[in-house]
């Protein structure tokens, strides 16, 4: 959804121009998330009587080259100057209220001046209420936003609370802000400047991604490692939190003359589904988070020194960042970071109940284990075609220390420390959205084969719309390449609240459902920029193969069937290659036969059924042309009457259990003139059977065992739907209407 960046210097030389090129380039990598607007506040060349600069604001709807093209022509008559201590903002939005335009970019302000300046990913459910009590107040509003009253709202806190004592004697900023989010209902991240606060930003989360990268001399003042989590430094403070910034926030939570704050609150019906999940602060306190870049330490605090040095950026996701450092924190719900004006950094974690309870936090500092060259094309035209040529690697790395082929033997150590409570499991339930459901789909057939467990495979929406009954001897697994998908994330705190084992299969490291489940299987895939998922697709489907041979592993009854899914998986990124070798000719069958299509048919059944979904998905997705994936058991029953001479099929007829059923269901189309645009995907060495059954295009694939041949199936229909867009002139990596990761419902 929305991109969120910022980039704050103290210490660090930089001229005004640099900060530009920097925050443009950091919405640059975000634009896969999907975007209809961008913007920017930066400080302005005028100075207040203070010395301090004004912001200078400035928006565009479109894409980031539009931006771009507008802020250089902006600057051209001003004069570029040098600055120690500047806080930029930037943002790339996708549009949930209001339409595409300037007044409904980000960043929004609070009015004239800017004394507060906010960019925002996410939804504020109870914006209109908000909006309501703020415009009696006599606050005018400009946009539909919902992010505008998050402006006006800090605004008018503001004014209340300080009166006419100077900022530094009545609130802090990250006191500000703590009341902030006491007012906000719903998912957002948060990042704020003020005038007020010089030199200052604030961010927070609740719901929605957000990463801190720090560039410095010295990354951290304090690490250490605590037991059980070997693999992240630990960034804190003095042992017992920073008392600088705990004796500045509030006893109490300020009335505004209504019950419960500006609103009165009325009870949601299940907040274990739509309140953020928090952690349990009565039972604990950590250790304080503060970090002091580049200074040293006298009892216990920094000195203060003159120069302190660093670099901090904030973004929804690392790929913005990883160019300019690949040390980062993963920032929780309900964390407050507060970067002051000395540089120094402290991150709270807020309890809605009260802004006394915030304490200081320890967070994880996380080294990236991924290089710049991967969010980058290369020698491709678009990353969609790139990631789909990179899965056989992305293959190799999902099973690469997991999967010995010459002994074969499957180690999942994200899964070691729970593998008995799984086990003992009565039913397997597995959660996700679009491509990451149809993965799940993809496997169902074999987790039943394997485990001889119930298997159901659920949307995430529609579990949450049925309160699907949930049992503690339930394992729900939730499958998401970003792990911040907000449908699955609220699926995830359901099954957590009803006490069910809970298993993440993700592709991001430290995202919000890797940290939420009690175990998982990271897919180690790279990663994906193209919005239309491809090699994630597939490792999904690897991954959740390695789990059920690792539950099956002392079922003898089951040796034979695991040893052959193992001889495949070992042939696999080979046979892969095969495939992709195709690509010359499946451009050609998307060009010459399908990208002026308004509609076409897919059909299989077995494994396939999966994969006619996920191929249906992907042409919708990239080419928008309107696909349907349909069981083939289900020709008889209503989607025959589509069939006819101009309507383009095609047909997975790979040899499983479902074979010869699936031939029926051909001789059915062609038996309905089906024949003359029919593509069917079979196995090498069976295409003459369907050509002499009159079949115009036949792909064969490199034969493997049936629940791998869902890898091999899909990856001809990826390179067709990509080909199908460049011919007809789309955009490949961002789709209309489309973002890469789904953050609000």
């Amino acid at each position: 959804m929305c991109g969120i960046f910022a980039y704050v210097t103290h210490g660090v030389e930089r001229t005004r121009q640099d900060i530009v090129r920097t925050l443009l380039n950091g919405l640059r990598r975000l634009e896969y998330r999907g975007y209809d607007s961008a913007g920017i506040a930066i400080d302005d060349a005028l100075t207040d009587p203070s010395g301090n600069r004004s912001a200078l604001v400035i928006k565009s709807p479109g894409t980031v080259a539009i931006l771009e093209a507008q802020v250089w022509q902006t600057l051209t008559n001003e004069p570029d100057f040098s600055v120690s201590t500047h806080v930029g903002l930037a943002h790339t939005r996708w549009a949930t209220h209001g339409a595409p335009s300037v007044v409904n970019s980000h960043p929004h302000s609070s009015g004239p001046g800017h004394e507060f300046l906010v960019v925002h990913n996410g939804i504020i459910t109870n914006y209109a209420a908000l909006r309501e009590v703020l415009l009696k107040k006599g606050f005018p509003f400009e946009s539909d936003t919902d992010t505008e009253v998050v402006a006006k709202l800090l605004a008018h806190l503001y004014n209340e609370l300080c009166g006419s004592e100077t900022p530094s004697e009545a609130l802090s900023f990250p006191r500000l802000v703590m009341l902030l989010m006491h007012e906000l209902e719903g998912a957002y991240a948060l990042i704020i400047r003020s005038q007020h606060f010089p030199g200052e930003v604030v961010a927070c989360k609740r719901g929605s991604p957000l990463v801190m990268g720090m560039a410095t001399a010295a990354q951290a003042a304090d690490m250490s490692s605590p037991q059980g989590s070997p693999h992240h430094e630990y960034l804190s403070g003095d042992g017992g939190g920073s008392s600088r910034s705990l004796d500045s926030l509030p006893t109490q939570i300020p009335s505004s003359g209504m019950k419960g704050g500006l609103l009165r609150r009325t009870p949601r019906r299940d907040p274990s589904i739509y309140q953020v999940a928090q952690v349990g602060l009565e039972t604990e306190l950590p250790r304080g988070f503060s970090f002091h870049p580049a200074s040293p330490r006298t009892n216990g605090r920094p000195a203060r020194e003159s120069e302190q040095r660093c670099e901090l950026f904030f973004a929804s996701d690392a790929s913005a960042i990883v160019e300019h450092t690949r040390q980062v924190v993963v920032l929780e719900d309900s964390d407050v970071v507060h970067v002051d004006s000395d540089g120094e950094v402290d991150v709270f974690s807020f309890m809605d109940e009260g802004v006394q309870r915030a304490v200081t936090q320890t967070r994880a500092l996380i080294t990236l284990d991924f290089e710049l060259e991967q969010i980058m094309r290369g020698n491709f035209d678009h990353f969609m075609l790139k990631e789909i040529f990179e899965q056989p690697d992305s293959l190799v790395s999902t099973m690469r220390g997991r999967f010995q082929a010459s002994t074969r033997t499957v180690h999942l150590g994200g899964l070691r420390e729970r593998l008995a409570d799984i086990l003992r499991s009565s039913r397997l339930i597995f959660v996700g959205c679009g491509t990451s459901y149809n993965a799940a789909l993809a496997c169902r057939h074999l987790m039943e084969q394997l485990t001889e467990l119930p298997v159901a495979v659920e949307l995430a929406s529609d579990f949450l719309d049925r309160r699907c009954p949930i049992f503690r001897s339930d394992v729900c697994f939730f499958l998401s390449q970003s792990g911040e998908t907000a449908d699955t994330l609220d699926a995830l705190r359901y099954a957590k609240q009803r006490n069910a084992l809970t298993v993440g299969v993700v592709n991001v490291v430290g995202s919000a459902i890797a940290r939420l489940t009690d175990c998982g299987v990271h897919l180690n895939a790279g990663c994906e920029i193209g919005v239309a998922s491809t090699k994630v697709y597939t490792s999904q489907i690897v991954a959740m193969v390695m789990i059920g041979l690792l539950l099956s592993a002392d079922r003898l009854s089951k040796a034979a069937r695991r040893a052959e899914i193992m001889d495949g998986l070992a042939r696999l990124p080979e046979q892969v290659r095969r495939v992709l070798q195709m690509d010359d000719v499946l451009r050609d069958i998307a060009c010459t036969q399908l990208c002026r299509a308004t509609s076409i048919l897919l059909f299989g059944r077995g494994f396939h059924y999966a994969t006619c979904l996920e191929a249906a998905l992907k042409i919708k997705e990239v080419s928008y042309v309107h696909t349907e994936g349909i069981h083939a058991g289900e020709l008889k029953h209503g989607p025959l009457a589509l069939v006819d001479e101009e309507m383009p099929i095609v047909l997975f007829a790979m040899r499983d259990d479902c074979y010869d059923k699936v031939k029926n269901a051909l001789q059915q189309v062609l038996a309905r003139g089906g024949s003359h645009r029919m593509i069917v995907v079979c196995c090498e060495g069976d295409e003459d059977e369907f050509r002499r059954a009159g079949v115009s295009t036949v792909l064969a694939v490199p034969p493997a065992v049936d629940c791998l041949q869902v890898v091999l199936g899909i990856i001809p229909m990826q390179l067709i739907a990509y080909h199908m867009a460049v011919a007809r002139g789309l955009n490949v990596d961002q789709p209309r209407n489309l973002a890469k990761s789904v953050t609000v419902q």
